[in-house]
């Protein structure tokens, strides 16, 4: 058994981890921990998770967090690498955080401030070389939620060579992305029956680490312009994500079925089928089409992920599987909750 803690453990965040570790079968929960929630019981900030109610949430120290195989930490951004520097090699680390995504120390310094705490393997598998990097590894970043969707509904047109590397997203999101301390925007009244924009004109920590994945991916520097719009729901994002067709249109389809045949968790929808961001709740799935269109001359690819599961702790559970020799699928759903 995988003797697991959660740092993080009473944001949402940090409630789906333990949803998806209460099942898993070769993992043992060990410490839970949160910041201002510290003393409480786990019921009271996460009362779905039954088996886990009356367990008391402790400091996020290193002495809580110490002595156990894998540590994931569900931390507010910045608040992740000074743990983690004190927490020594035995453990596995899995940072749900910015703090190790972003490669580039100016790029951090611009987005996130401060001295860049250094880049760890990127937990998204299935983009080129990226499993290989994440086996066996001691310490993971898990990635955005709006990047995991539309960096996988990007990556095999522009590797193939098949787009531009020039991409505008637009993507869709409920408010649980947002976390779950209280924002006046975010509340009912104001969200209900409305949907939103922010972080316009390139203005979303996001945006690097789209670059950085898109650019890795075609070979070459890519321009993103993404936007994200807040929608009356509480989790899934909706990610419509297209570039200028530069390749064949025929090749198209084929790119994406080829890059993701032997993936269990991004599925490529039948010929006139679209993503919906119902069809993935709860589960560890992408889901993706792709087209092309020929009067404007852009390939255009959908993706629907639910940014707590996939896009976030459904993530950073696969990643552990890989880094700790268990089976990749291990403990992550593939069926969706519905209606």
């Amino acid at each position: 058994m995988v003797r697991v803690a959660v740092a993080g453990a009473s944001g949402y965040a940090g409630g789906e981890l333990l949803r998806l570790l209460l099942s898993h079968p070769d993992v043992e929960i060990g410490a839970l921990t949160a910041g201002g929630n510290a003393g409480s019981r786990l019921g009271a900030q996460h009362p779905n998770l039954l088996p886990l109610a009356d367990r008391v949430l402790g400091e996020t120290t290193v002495a809580e967090l110490s002595g156990h195989d894998v540590v994931f930490l569900a931390l507010p951004h910045g608040h992740s690498a000074e743990i983690a520097a004190e927490l020594g090699d035995d453990a596995v680390v899995i940072d749900c955080g910015a703090d190790h995504r972003l490669n580039d120390p100016t790029d951090w310094a611009r987005w996130y401030g401060g001295e860049h705490p250094g880049t760890w393997p990127y937990g998204i598998p299935e983009l080129p070389g990226a499993r290989a990097r994440l086996t066996g590894a001691k310490r993971v970043a898990v990635p955005g939620c709006f990047p995991t969707v539309s960096s996988l509904a990007l990556v095999p047109a522009l590797a193939a060579g098949l787009v531009e590397p020039e991409a505008v997203v637009v993507a869709v999101t409920g408010t649980s992305g947002a976390g779950r301390a209280l924002k006046p925007h975010l509340l009912s009244a104001e969200v209900m029956g409305s949907a939103s924009v922010y972080g316009v004109g390139g203005a979303h920590r996001h945006t690097p680490e789209l670059v950085q994945n898109l650019s890795a991916a075609a070979g070459e520097p890519v321009k993103v312009s993404f936007t994200p719009v807040l929608a009356p729901m509480a989790r899934g994002i909706l990610a419509t994500c297209s570039a200028p067709l530069r390749g064949d249109a025929d090749a198209v389809r084929k790119a994406y079925l080829d890059a993701y045949a032997d993936e269990p968790f991004v599925h490529v929808l039948p010929e006139g089928s679209w993503p919906q961001t119902s069809a993935t709740l709860g589960a560890n799935t992408v889901h993706l089409q792709v087209t092309v269109d020929a009067d404007a001359g852009r390939v255009v690819a959908v993706g629907a992920v639910d940014n707590l599961t996939k896009g976030t702790a459904g993530g950073a559970v696969q990643c552990m599987n890989l880094a700790v020799g268990l089976p990749e699928t291990a403990g992550l759903p593939l069926v969706g909750v519905a209606p």
